[in-house]
């Protein structure tokens, strides 16, 4: 079994308020008074107060920058570049951060990089290693355009790969840039995605479970997916840009299923819900952390650490749940006896995936 040892997160410079975001969208969309007011209501009942950018006028539009102009869409091949700029420099500071006292870069022996913002090839890891100055024999793998289920995927292969090397140093870093992503068109999916989505990075290193530092024993991982929730929850490729499809019809789907799935999940490893002691659940929206709590029948306080990173830094995609585990990793200064954790995240497909750890 593989070991979570260490967990940094960072993200970019430029924070912004939902009242920031509005005020670029109404002057995006050339909304009236009237139509601002209701969408200004809508994003401060979302749950979130803050988010960050590696855009930096979404606030003032007579900045240096101008990335996104209102006579005119970045293109897709603009919006790459600034992914291709930004991207490893803020990935590599945060598997410093991660490794900072644990291992030499040196050490790292596997690299599994996740992003479904941006891609070229080479890529973001290739881009890491000659940061960072990696070895050349280090073993790559890049997750792309998973969605927000993605970190735990990355963290059945670091286990699959700790098991069949009990010497790995793996590290894996969560990169998404949602900013470059807005889109022009004046729709709800749009308006969704932009009073939900944000910027951030998390790294983590994981090791053999007997290595002695105190971390988080991965046990279990269980994935399901909703086959009648398809086109409710979608990601797609344009030429001004990556598209998000986001359906109220998801909060419905997670309300009806979670229950089921959760228990299917701890199943497999003999338990019950009432054996659960924390829950990292991927903060999709405030609808779907309420949609969760009825489906589980638990109470807000279970889910604090979601609507805590929720309120601070918005839904992230593929990092956020990670930066849950790292709020769960500070409250949990020594073991408690027992403690299991329970993480879920939920992505296009609509496809959920689950992880069981204790902290040990």
């Amino acid at each position: 079994m593989a070991k979570i040892v260490s967990i940094a997160t960072n993200v970019p410079n430029y924070q912004y308020s939902q009242a920031d975001i509005v005020d670029f969208i109404a002057h995006s969309y050339c909304l009236k008074e009237a139509e601002k007011r209701k969408l200004s209501f809508l994003y401060n009942t979302s749950g979130t107060q803050y988010r960050y950018a590696v855009i930096e006028d979404l606030k003032n539009k007579n900045t240096t920058t101008h990335f996104y102009k209102s006579s005119s869409s970045p293109s897709l091949e603009e919006r790459m570049k600034m992914y291709n700029k930004y991207a490893a420099p803020l990935c590599s500071k945060t598997i410093q951060e991660c490794i900072n006292d644990k291992i030499a870069a040196s050490e790292i022996t596997h690299l599994i990089t996740v992003s479904c913002t941006g891609m070229s090839a080479p890529g973001l890891d290739l881009q890491i290693v000659k940061q960072m100055n990696l070895p050349s024999t280090i073993n790559r793998t890049s997750i792309n355009f998973m969605g927000c289920y993605a970190a735990i995927h990355a963290l059945k292969m670091a286990d699959g790969i700790i098991a069949s090397n009990e010497k790995a140093n793996v590290i894996i870093v969560c990169l998404e840039f949602c900013s470059l992503h807005f889109q022009y068109e004046n729709t709800i999916d749009n308006i969704r995605a932009s009073m939900l989505f944000g910027d951030g990075c998390a790294a983590l290193l994981a090791q053999k479970n007997s290595s002695p530092t105190k971390g988080f024993v991965l046990q279990n991982f269980y994935s399901q997916i909703a086959i009648k929730g398809e086109k409710d929850m979608a990601w797609e490729l344009s030429g001004s840009g990556f598209l998000m499809k986001l359906t109220s019809y998801v909060t419905d789907l997670i309300e009806e299923d979670f229950e089921l799935f959760v228990n299917k999940a701890l199943a497999q490893n003999n338990l019950q819900q009432k054996d659960i002691t924390h829950w990292c659940i991927h903060p999709g929206g405030k609808k779907i952390l309420e949609a969760i709590e009825k489906s589980l029948s638990i109470s807000k306080t279970d889910l604090e650490h979601s609507y805590l990173v929720l309120k601070n830094y918005g839904n992230m995609s593929s990092p956020t749940v990670i930066f849950v585990l790292q709020q769960i990793l500070q409250q949990l200064n020594s073991p408690i006896p027992n403690n299991k954790i329970f993480g879920a995240a939920f992505g296009p497909g609509l496809t959920m995936e689950t992880f069981l750890a204790t902290y040990e």
